[in-house]
């Protein structure tokens, strides 16, 4: 036995079942190992950021880490943006990367990059192996880190060492799991439960962190009548129908959301570090519990910080907390948070009259369509507007995207690793045309390995999201860099061996999703959607409508002499806007 079979029987013993990357130098005995045996599956992927991005998907979504792999320094270089997103997401994933040989190191030899450098920021851990006799000792230190701390952690595998005879076969075990809970002190938590009951009007911030204490969650807000606003992480934790919860807050929230973390004389913040401060109150009493201390107080002044696990601390307040006997406060958030779901309703139904087709009714009949159990993956830009506001992510449902990171481009390789991790539930992703440009080499990844993933993308022809932002600074967009050359998506689907579907009327939205949903290959749906669609803040200031004002005013300028394209946007604009007044 060799180091890289070693490596491969560590990970076999720890429950891995799939590595996604792509071959070459370095890791060809690693490969060519994986190839003798059928417990761990490689799957080879047409670009190491989207293996990476697929490693991500399952760390994310399983009981287990996600593994990816590639060769020496450019390969690893590729691995960069999809660990960085599950560094912000904290998923647990181990990166496994080649290194040109050791007698080589820091001649600055063909295609040698400093990877532990390169890596340090991104990584908790890396396990940089020098020797068959630390190998195994470092590989299984750096996967303890990395499912004990929810963190990405790499394992460096010089070309010279990865085919040396393996050491040190007696040290293997299985690697240490904790099952521990952080308790806090009772001391505090009898502070925290003064503060609240000496409160009038009590509002929760939930985040992702409570998602193992969803039951005490809504407890609590009960026995407060306290509203639950929450992230949009924890949208598949806290879904429309929960009881008490009044939506999002933040630039892409609700009304109620925001009103119930603005307007309360207490705010308790439970497992979130929502890092938009101009949308949390400054002056209010605040309670946040954590289990990660570090978290506490960083973007607002905290009166009270609980390090503890969600569900112990408020299993304890949920016995001391005397009964808020007064529902006015949580009731009037109800009522406008319904009214807010029904008027959404309205101007996203696939039963409307409308004359264009708006990327809300899209996403709202994927909702209404998708089964109870789910994946959704969600890319970055306008279409986390559309998913956040118009659908519904309840019963069993999962919602991952780069929600943290920001990055374009995670639809459709984590759509293929949610869909290889669960073959028996449906992976949706919702993606911009501008990100599915990005990554659309892998879909025949998808086909290759007959995953029935489904691809909608809302293709407008620009990059929507800057868009906006450029307006919401006060500028004038730029369409020339904001626009994007699309061809039939529908008609490569089916050129790869996918299925392809052309969507671009209302009347045929349902026809479409429910196709979609029933197909057995990839599926492509190319929703051709209005690009003039409007998404508002829940608070707008005075700043934020005067920088629109001025930006439109400039784009207005700029077609009276004669820029074409800014008069189709706002052609387009004025087309959504009389459309859903109309309907």
């Amino acid at each position: 036995m060799n180091v890289s079979e070693q490596l491969l029987e560590i990970l076999k013993q720890e429950g891995v079942k799939h590595i996604f990357g792509v071959a070459g130098d370095a890791l060809n005995p690693l490969v060519s190992a994986i190839g003798n045996q059928d417990q761990i599956k490689w799957v080879k992927m047409k670009h190491e950021g989207n293996a990476s991005f697929a490693a991500f998907a399952q760390g994310e979504l399983g009981d287990n880490f996600g593994v990816c792999a590639s060769t020496v320094g450019p390969g690893a270089l590729h691995l960069i943006n999809g660990l960085y997103n599950a560094k912000k997401e904290r998923s647990p994933v181990v990166a496994i990367t080649g290194q040109i040989p050791t007698e080589y190191l820091g001649t600055n030899y063909h295609q040698e990059v400093n990877l532990t450098k390169i890596f340090d920021d991104i990584c908790e851990y890396q396990a940089v192996i020098r020797s068959p006799e630390e190998a195994p000792k470092v590989i299984l230190r750096a996967i303890r880190i990395a499912v004990n701390y929810k963190a990405v952690c790499r394992i460096e595998l010089p070309a010279d060492i990865a085919e040396l005879p393996a050491a040190n076969q007696d040290f293997l075990q299985k690697s240490f799991r904790s099952n521990s809970k952080i308790t806090a002190e009772i001391k505090v938590l009898e502070e925290a439960a003064e503060l609240i009951n000496q409160a009038k009007k009590v509002g929760i911030l939930a985040g992702v962190g409570c998602r193992n204490s969803k039951e005490e969650v809504i407890k609590f807000s009960k026995l407060l009548n306290a509203p639950i606003t929450h992230t949009v992480k924890a949208s598949d934790i806290f879904d429309h129908s929960t009881e008490n919860v009044v939506g999002l807050t933040g630039l892409i929230g609700n009304p109620s959301g925001y009103k119930a973390v603005m307007d309360c004389d207490l705010l308790i913040m439970l497992g979130t570090d929502f890092p938009y401060s101009e949308y949390l109150p400054h002056g209010t009493k605040t309670i946040q519990i954590d289990i990660r201390p570090e978290n506490i107080g960083n973007r607002t002044s905290v009166d009270l910080g609980i390090h503890s696990d969600i569900k112990d601390a408020l299993e304890y307040l949920n016995e001391k907390c005397k009964l808020k006997r007064d529902p006015q406060w949580v009731n009037a958030l109800n009522k406008d948070f319904k009214k807010w779901i029904k008027h959404n309703g309205k101007i996203s139904s696939s039963e409307s009259d409308f004359k264009v087709l708006h990327p809300q009714v899209v996403a709202k009949e994927i909702s209404d369509k998708a089964s109870k159990d789910a994946v959704f993956v969600i890319d970055t830009g306008t279409s986390a507007i559309w998913a956040s506001n118009f659908m519904n992510f309840h019963s069993e449902r999962r919602l991952i995207g780069a929600f943290n990171h920001g990055s374009m481009a995670v639809g459709i390789p984590a759509a293929i690793g949610a869909q290889i991790q669960f073959p028996n539930r449906e992976i949706w992703a919702l993606v911009g045309d501008g990100a599915f440009h990005m990554t659309l080499h892998d879909f025949s990844t998808a086909v290759e390995y007959g995953l029935p993933i489904k691809i909608i993308v809302l293709s407008n022809e620009e990059l929507g999201f800057v868009k906006i932002e450029m307006e919401e600074a006060g500028l004038s967009p730029n369409y020339d860099a904001l626009e994007v050359k699309n061809f039939d998506f529908a008609a490569f689907a089916d050129l790869v061996g996918g299925h392809g579907i052309k969507l671009e009327d209302t009347n045929n939205v349902e026809q479409a999703i429910l196709e979609a949903s029933q197909s057995s290959k990839p599926v492509i749906v190319d929703a051709r959607v209005n690009g003039g669609e409007l998404s508002l803040p829940p608070n707008i200031n005075f700043e934020m409508a005067k920088n629109f004002a001025f930006s439109k005013i400039k784009e207005g300028l700029r077609a009276a002499k004669g820029d074409q394209k800014n008069w189709e946007n706002i052609k387009n604009e004025l087309l959504s806007f009389i459309d859903k007044e109309l309907n």
